[in-house]
């Protein structure tokens, strides 16, 4: 993957890194150079914002916060829904 410097010293980061990690407009990144390359890092996470999907298996709505998001033990969803009316 590549991209380019702009004349105004601008890099635009392909739509897929940003994605993967959860970058957007305005985060801010810690700029380095590290044995001859540029090191960007984001300084925080960005919330991963939930959404309904159909569950494959059931046919069910779901809400999934992506395939890298922490799991949940049931414990902890028993925990969470306990307070749900």
């Amino acid at each position: 993957m590549q991209t380019r410097v702009s004349s105004k010293g601008q890099v635009v980061l392909p739509v897929v890194v940003r994605r993967k990690l959860g970058l957007g407009p305005g985060d801010p990144l810690d700029v380095s150079v590290s044995k001859g390359r540029v090191v960007l890092t984001p300084l925080r996470s960005r919330a991963r914002k939930p959404r309904i999907i159909i569950d494959p298996v059931t046919g069910l709505p779901a809400l999934t916060a992506g395939p890298d998001a922490p799991r949940l033990t049931s414990e902890q969803v028993e925990e969470i829904l306990s307070g749900f009316p």
